[in-house]
């Protein structure tokens, strides 16, 4: 199977899958490439075998570590079948430049519907219930339930799972109160929620569902401490992820009656046969059963898959995670210039000597609307920055790392300023010789031009080869460098020349039709009145 990639033929391109995953999603896959599916492999195991693949997909069973990336030799792509990604590297994965998505709607509904279950069968006592009545007992009054109307939900993280349980939570005349720091009380208010700090939530909650990724900051984010500040009663529901509650906190507080019990789909070790919450009649457990539904499976088993040949491809997958994001509905409007200030760094680090110390990325006019999706933008400028000049690939996941890694720093402005034009992209390097400034823009259907450099204004099609000269500005200056290219036998395709003020220096940029050999850059740069010479080329190869 012969695929074309990055300008390069790749042949039997090979997919790893290391864990189950649902035949809706390997068909898919095994139509565009070579699949082989090894599960229960250990670290070891997967390390001796990762090298001859070009992505690994998994589910929550595969522990992608750093180590197991480091012997990746030609891995694109990790692929999560599920939300959370917790049990991958992302960081080692950004380093590699390896793009790591996941499958975040696919299980949406099922983990909505399973904390539902797990929340009415906590407050009805129904696997106790149920368990004590196929011990032939008939005890009523033993399992004595509240009901959830009128009750406050405190629903920690508010994302897609979050708001789907604050619908049916709201159908049942609960209260719903919740907490995430990246929600507006505005967008909450129009789902019927209250957005507070977790404090507050903690403080007034009946029952607590928390729906966040196990991250450093929510770690053990219920605990002692933040049980006692909740009411005496209060019922807790992790349908989410294991370590978000200290289990032995959450122990002690059922024996003392602080806590009236438990709902856990989740653990902290799994399997986890050995902890003492399994003891206790007021905790319901399963078996981390969140996303385990004929549906989900099929779902986000077709998403991975989907996202997997996208990328191999040469596109860009959907939902990926070490990478800044666009919304769909802004995407057709930030890809053009997402494109142009790609090309735009390549130009602007051929043309300014030395090593490069910062980039400053400006977007003017109606770009400033955009602003929270404008690192999308910036990490295509960085990538151009630096494709030409480092040895190991660049992309849109490892750009803005490895330009930190090497102390370079980043700066993004966003300004109303356009100097004329609708939109306006302005990307200002410094090194440690020099300053440039490069401008472009974006017109109808796409069409982008340069339209400054280094103060000059230009109409300059940022594409193929490029010569960039500063001369003083007097008669023969061009025609001379015309002579030396056709002596040459190098075609003119386009040329631009920018003032400021007659009679001083200028600026000639030159759109050639071919590479210029180094001898004649030289030859171009002795002419009188040059003072300075630069050959480019705005396309993805290195130099």
């Amino acid at each position: 199977m012969l695929h074309i990639v990055y300008g390069f033929f790749m042949t039997n391109m090979r997919v790893l899958v290391s864990d189950p995953l649902a035949e809706e999603g390997l068909g898919i896959l095994k139509k565009a490439f070579d699949v082989d599916v090894r599960t229960d492999l250990k670290e070891d195991e997967l390390c001796s075998i990762i090298g001859d693949y070009d992505a690994l997909l998994v589910r929550s069973g595969t522990d992608v570590t750093a180590k197991v990336i480091e012997a990746a030799k030609r891995l694109r792509f990790i692929g999560r079948a599920g939300a959370g990604v917790d049990n991958i590297d992302t960081d080692a994965a950004t380093r590699k430049g390896i793009i790591v998505a996941n499958a975040p709607e696919g299980n949406t509904l099922a983990a909505t519907e399973h904390t539902m279950a797990m929340m009415l069968s906590l407050a009805r006592n129904i696997p106790q219930a149920t368990a004590s009545l196929k011990k032939k007992e008939w005890k009523r009054s033993k399992f004595m339930g509240v009901e959830l109307n009128d009750k406050v939900l405190g629903i920690v993280g508010f994302g897609r799972i979050g708001r789907e349980l604050a619908k049916r939570a709201n159908a049942l005349e609960m209260r719903c109160v919740a907490y995430d720091p990246f929600i507006s009380k505005e967008r909450a208010a129009q789902l019927g929620v209250e957005m507070m700090s977790v404090e507050d939530l903690f403080k007034i909650a009946d029952i607590i569902s928390v729906h966040t990724p196990l991250i450093k900051e929510t770690k053990h984010l219920v605990n002692a401490k933040s049980i006692a500040t909740m009411k005496d009663g209060v019922r807790i529901i992790n349908c989410a992820r294991g370590g978000i509650i200290d289990e032995k906190a959450l122990y002690d507080a059922i024996k003392s009656g602080k806590v009236a019990g438990a709902a856990l789909d989740v653990f902290e070790t799994e399997p986890p046969l050995e902890s003492p919450l399994l003891t206790l009649d007021q905790v319901i457990v399963t078996p981390h059963l969140g996303a385990s539904t004929v549906e989900a499976q099929q779902n986000v088993a077709i998403s991975v898959a989907r996202q997997c040949i996208e990328v191999l491809n040469g596109g860009a997958a959907k939902y990926v995670v070490n990478a800044p994001m666009v919304p769909p509905e802004q995407a057709e409007v930030l890809e053009p210039y997402a494109q142009l200030a790609e090309k735009m760094g390549r130009f602007a680090i051929q043309i300014a000597p030395g090593r490069l110390e910062s980039v400053e990325c400006i977007y003017g006019g109606d770009l400033s609307s955009y602003a929270a999706s404008m690192k999308f933008v910036t990490r295509l400028a960085l990538k151009g920055l630096l494709d030409p000049i480092l040895q190991q690939p660049v992309n849109i996941v490892n750009a803005e790392f490895m330009a930190k890694e090497r102390g370079i720093t980043i700066s993004e402005t966003v300004t109303q300023e356009s100097h004329g034009f609708k939109n306006l992209i302005t990307i200002r390097i410094r090194t440690d010789k020099t300053e440039e400034t490069v401008s472009g823009t974006v017109f109808f259907k796409g069409r982008s031009r340069i339209v400054a450099v280094g103060g000059y204004t230009m109409d300059m099609i940022p594409e193929g080869y490029v010569i960039v000269s500063r001369h003083l500005d007097k008669p023969g200056v061009i025609g001379r460098a015309s002579t030396i290219l056709g002596k040459c036998n190098i075609n003119i395709a386009g040329m631009q020349v920018g003032r400021i003020n007659p009679g001083e220096q200028a600026i000639m940029v030159l759109n050639v039709d071919s590479e210029v050999p180094e001898d004649v850059m030289d030859e171009i740069r002795s002419m009188p009145g040059i003072f300075t010479a630069t050959f480019a080329k705005i396309t993805s190869e290195k130099i």
